[in-house]
C-alpha cells in the first residue's frame, strides 16, 4: 500500500485559493510607495501654493508633499507631516480638520498633529511653515 500524503487534495486546493487573498491583504496593509520619497515628509522647503487657499479654522492636505497645513482662528499657520506615526503610511484623506490614515484608521487633528483615534499613539511630526509673498512654504522643522 503506498504512503498517503498528510494533505488531502481539498486541503491543498483551499490553501491555493487563499494565497492570492492573503497577498492582497498584505499589500493593503503595507505603506503605499514604501521605500521611496513619495511616502516621506519634505526634507527641504517646498512651495505648497497660495496662502489664500486655507481659510481661518480650516486645513488643506497636500498629498504630493505629504503635508497638511492648517490656519488657526488668529490666522497662524501650522504644518505637519502626513506620514502616519503608526505604520508609516501616507495619509490621503482630510475631513474638516481630521486626517484619516487609509492603512489602519488612525486619525489626527490637522491643527495640532495630535492623535484623535488609535492605533497611532504618537502625534504627527510638526514642520516649519511660513508665508512668503503670499505663498505657503513648508519644510523640516528648524
Amino acid at each position: 500500500m503506498p504512503a498517503r500524503s498528510s494533505a488531502s487534495r481539498r486541503t491543498v486546493l483551499r490553501g491555493a485559493a487563499a494565497a492570492p487573498v492573503a497577498g492582497i491583504a498584505l499589500a493593503a496593509c503595507s505603506a503605499p510607495g514604501s521605500g521611496d520619497t513619495a511616502s516621506s515628509a519634505p526634507t527641504a522647503p517646498v512651495d505648497l501654493g497660495a496662502e489664500s487657499e486655507i481659510s481661518k479654522g480650516g486645513a488643506k492636505l497636500y498629498r504630493d508633499h505629504n503635508v497638511v497645513v492648517s490656519r488657526g482662528a488668529d490666522g497662524t499657520l501650522k504644518a505637519f507631516s502626513t506620514v502616519c506615526t503608526h505604520a508609516g503610511c501616507p495619509i490621503n484623506k482630510l475631513q474638516g480638520t481630521t486626517l484619516i490614515c487609509p492603512c489602519h484608521g488612525s486619525q489626527f487633528d490637522a491643527a495640532t498633529g495630535k492623535v484623535v483615534q488609535a492605533p497611532a499613539t504618537e502625534p504627527l511630526t510638526e514642520l516649519s511653515v511660513k508665508s512668503t509673498n503670499g505663498r505657503i512654504v513648508a519644510g523640516p522643522a528648524d
